[in-house]
C-alpha cells in the first residue's frame, strides 16, 4: 500500500471513530455523544483513585491522584493547566492546587464548566477513602474528557476543572473548605473572564448504587429545567429530585464570587457519607454512567451544532 493511500486510509478510520467528518477533516457533532460515555471506564478511574488511599489536601497520596488525574486527561488530547496556590487553614497553611483542563490552545473558546473535587476529607481516627465523596465525580470526569474529545466543537466549549480543598479540615465556614473553587472563582471574578461562561455543572458524591441526584434549592431555575428535562428524555427522571436545603459544596462559590450559573448533581442522601464505610463496594457504574449521560444531553441541547 502506498503512502498516500495508507494516510487517506488513517483519516478514515480516524473520522469513523469520532463520528463523521466534515470536508476540511473536522469531525462532525456526536448527535447522540451520551451514549459514548462509559459508567464501566468511570468505576476503573474510581478504582484507581480509592486505592491510593485517603488523599487529603496536601498529601503525598493527593498528589498521585492528581498525576494520574493530569496523565488519563492529557492522554485524551486536553491541556492541563495547574493552578497552585496557598491557603490558611485550621491546621496551618496547606499547598493547594486546582487542575484546569482545555481542549484546544485557545483560552476563549470555553462558555460552560463541568467540575469536581478530588480531595478527600481528613480524618484522624478513621481511614476515608472516598469512594464516592470524591473518588467518584472525580473518576467520571475524567471519563467526560475522553467522551468529549470524540467531538472537538464540543470539547472546545467545556472548561474541566478538578477542585483541590473541596473539604473542611475542622467544620465549613466562610475560610473553611470549599479552597480550591473559591480561588478559582476569584481569579474568574478579577481577570474578568467570568464573563465567558454561561453555566456550569458541578458534580460531586455521584456514584452510589441506589442513585437520587438531590438538587440544592438554590439550583439556577433555568439549568434545573434543563438537567431535568435531560434526563427526562433519557428516563433517569426517578433518579433526580429536589434536597429539602440548600446544599453547601463547590457551586456556592460560583455563585456568589464569580457570578457564573453552576448546577450541583449531587447524592446527599447517602448514609455512609464521611464515615469509614465510603468505600467502593457502595458504588455501581450505572450511577456514573447515569449522571454521565444526562450532563452530556444537555450539553448537546445547549451546543447542537458543534
Amino acid at each position: 500500500m502506498n503512502t498516500r493511500r495508507r494516510l487517506g486510509l488513517a483519516a478514515i478510520l480516524s473520522c469513523a471513530l469520532l463520528g463523521a467528518c466534515h470536508p476540511g477533516g473536522e469531525a462532525k457533532p456526536v448527535a447522540d455523544i451520551w451514549n459514548l460515555y462509559s459508567g464501566d471506564r468511570a468505576f476503573a478511574d474510581v478504582k484507581t483513585l480509592v486505592d491510593l488511599g485517603p488523599r487529603p489536601a496536601g498529601s503525598a497520596q493527593l498528589e498521585k491522584a492528581r498525576q494520574y488525574i493530569i496523565t488519563e486527561v492529557e492522554k485524551a488530547g486536553w491541556n492541563i493547566e495547574k493552578q497552585p496556590f496557598e491557603d490558611d487553614t485550621p491546621r496551618g497553611k496547606v499547598q493547594f492546587c486546582n487542575l484546569i483542563a482545555h481542549y484546544g490552545n485557545d483560552p476563549k473558546t470555553q462558555e460552560a464548566i463541568i467540575c469536581s473535587h478530588y480531595d478527600t476529607k481528613l480524618f484522624d481516627a478513621i481511614r476515608f477513602v472516598g469512594a464516592s465523596d470524591g473518588g467518584s465525580s472525580t473518576g467520571a470526569l475524567i471519563e467526560l474528557a475522553r467522551t468529549l474529545a470524540k467531538d472537538p466543537g464540543l470539547a472546545r466549549r467545556i472548561e474541566l476543572v478538578f477542585f483541590d480543598g473541596e473539604e473542611a479540615f475542622v467544620q465549613f465556614s466562610e475560610t473553611d473548605g470549599l479552597y480550591g473553587s473559591r480561588y478559582y472563582a476569584r481569579i474568574l471574578r478579577d481577570s474578568g473572564r467570568f464573563k465567558q461562561f454561561k453555566f456550569g455543572v458541578l458534580w460531586d458524591m455521584m456514584g452510589p448504587k441506589n442513585l437520587e441526584v438531590t438538587l440544592s434549592p438554590d439550583s439556577p431555575p433555568e439549568l434545573a429545567r434543563g438537567i431535568l428535562k435531560a434526563a427526562d428524555a433519557l428516563n433517569l427522571r426517578q433518579d433526580f429530585t429536589f434536597y429539602d436545603r440548600d446544599i453547601y459544596d463547590d457551586h456556592v462559590p460560583m455563585l456568589h464570587i464569580a457570578r457564573v450559573p453552576v448546577i450541583d448533581l449531587i447524592d446527599f442522601n447517602y448514609p455512609p457519607w464521611h464515615t469509614a464505610d465510603d468505600t467502593l463496594d457502595k458504588l455501581a457504574p450505572e450511577s456514573l454512567g447515569a449522571v454521565g449521560a444526562v450532563t452530556l444531553y444537555y450539553l448537546r441541547t445547549q451546543y447542537p451544532n458543534e
